[in-house]
């Protein structure tokens, strides 16, 4: 395979949502410490919702990004949370995909934490092949051409070949 081609795991997300500052969001912060031993970060509404009380600025979750080895064990241990299975409308079409961990006590190596109850958080996970900087660079930014990018299947090929996970056609089960 060309070395150009091979795809790789850019970062993974964590991210909880909490609703707004207070009690639910320190729980949300100290659990993502918890599962990475990095240090999270507030995620702060940029919308007004009056209706959910929701303003510009207003805290309303908590999010950490792993890169590197480090992303790559994370994730191993937290795809065991789902039996090594995912549906295959959790991936996009961009080579990317996301899944949801309903309870963290479900993630191996981590015990109950009494203090902060069972909570569950949502996992993005961002692949990426070499060449791709070329949207994130300082000078003459461009987009990945449309042969370079990574597709649903190839992603799909990659998670079954480097993580061992099974790709289910249906939905959620």
């Amino acid at each position: 395979m060309n070395k150009m081609q091979q795809i790789r795991v850019e970062k993974i997300t964590l991210n909880m949502g909490t609703g707004g500052p207070g009690e639910e969001l320190e729980k949300a912060l100290k659990l993502l410490n918890l599962l990475t031993g990095k240090k999270p970060v507030e995620a702060k509404s940029n919308k007004r919702i009056p209706t959910w009380g929701v303003r510009p600025g207003l805290s309303v979750g908590a999010r950490v990004t792993i890169r590197g080895a480090e992303a790559i064990e994370l994730l191993k241990r937290l795809l065991k949370s789902t039996a090594n299975s995912l549906p295959e409308t959790k991936f996009d079409n961009q080579g990317n995909f996301a899944f949801g961990v309903p309870e963290y006590i479900d993630v191996p190596g981590v015990k109950y934490d009494a203090g902060l109850g069972i909570r569950g958080f949502e996992v993005s996970v961002t692949l990426e092949r070499p060449g791709f900087r070329i949207k994130r660079r300082r000078i003459r930014t461009k987009k990945v051409p449309v042969k370079h990018r990574i597709t649903k299947e190839e992603s799909i090929t990659f998670m079954e070949k480097e993580f061992g996970i099974k790709v289910s056609k249906g939905e959620e089960e």
